[in-house]
């Protein structure tokens, strides 16, 4: 009997940006092939940017395939952000193609996409492959974001901090106020308007 077209497609999920004070919430969803494996994949935080960006090529390059989802600020004041975390791994997991057939979600919940298997691993990213895949490429998909953000509104210096509550970000923000792109829902920058 031959297992490979048994074989489970199995997608890892992952976010960055719940933390920061600023910008989207990014998700991704990776579905590995196992027939290539990628030395060095972990949690993301534990990378130095050159090793994300060098494993950030192999697994594009190599997955079966990948996706990444997003909620804006704008929904994350709507709707808090842990919701919004949910829906944008939501929306990376439903643009795979092939359609996984378990997801594999980094923390203690799972976003809501009925007929789905799904499985939440807390720290999933430091021993799951495909967890630490979706990891990076999301920290690299929202660091290239928060660059751009940088250029939009460079008063803010986005490039230094990411938008994470740094004592830098904080002074700037009570100096230069609230961007649109400030989650007005963090007390934070609440506290300032």
């Amino acid at each position: 009997m031959d297992n490979s077209t048994n074989a489970k497609l199995v997608a890892g999920v992952d976010e960055a940006g719940r933390g920061p004070l600023a910008g989207s919430v990014v998700a991704a969803a990776v579905i590995l092939d196992n027939s290539h494996s990628i030395p060095g994949l972990t949690d993301s935080k534990k990378l130095s940017a050159v090793k994300r960006g060098l494993l950030e090529t192999q697994i594009k390059q190599n997955a079966i395939a990948w996706a990444i989802g997003e909620a804006s600020c704008t929904e994350i004041d709507q709707i808090n952000i842990l919701q919004a975390s949910l829906l944008a791994m939501k929306r990376a997991i439903l643009q795979l193609s092939p359609v996984p057939d378990q997801a594999l979600i980094d923390g203690n919940q799972v976003p809501d996409i009925p007929g789905l298997q799904m499985r939440a691993m807390v720290k999933g990213d430091l021993y799951e492959p495909c967890i630490s895949a979706a990891s990076i490429l999301a920290k690299q998909h929202r660091d290239r974001q928060m660059l751009e953000l940088d250029r939009q509104y460079p008063q803010y210096r986005f490039a230094q901090h990411k938008g994470y509550p740094t004592q830098l970000h904080r002074s700037l923000l009570k100096q230069y106020g609230v961007s649109p792109v400030h989650r007005i829902s963090f007390r934070p920058v609440r506290e300032l308007i």
